[in-house]
């Protein structure tokens, strides 16, 4: 009887231990199944897709620095394109008229009478 009467304590002990063990899974499991806890693991799987896709797109500007600025450009001159009908063309004819004027004082024509006045100073 006596080793039945332990076999009996151990397998109680056994049991009680067993039983606790399942008590706390159990509690963990409802605490993981809580909307908070759900809502936070989401927000963390999120956070880390975010994270990947930042560290991604970082990289390939790293890489691909030049062909991704020109399409930026590209896109912010479409963006714009209205305006940039209505001002390109009188912004055209102020550089013309600037080039124009430039041009008219180096022209020899414009330095003619400087060079008459020069020589009836000298007579």
């Amino acid at each position: 009887m006596p080793g039945t009467r332990n076999r009996l304590i151990n397998a109680a002990r056994r049991s009680m231990l067993q039983r606790a063990e399942l008590r706390r899974r159990l509690d963990v499991a409802k605490a993981a199944f809580k909307p908070k806890a759900l809502l936070d693991r989401g927000k963390y799987r999120v956070g880390e897709k975010v994270d990947d896709a930042a560290h991604i797109v970082r990289q390939e500007f790293r890489d691909n620095r030049l062909p991704i600025a020109l399409a930026a450009v590209a896109g912010v001159a479409w963006l714009f394109r209205e305006p940039i009908k209505d001002h390109v063309p009188k912004l055209a004819q102020k550089a013309q008229d600037l080039a124009d004027a430039v041009l008219d004082k180096f022209r020899p024509d414009a330095a003619e009478p400087y060079l008459e006045e020069d020589d009836e100073a000298a007579e």
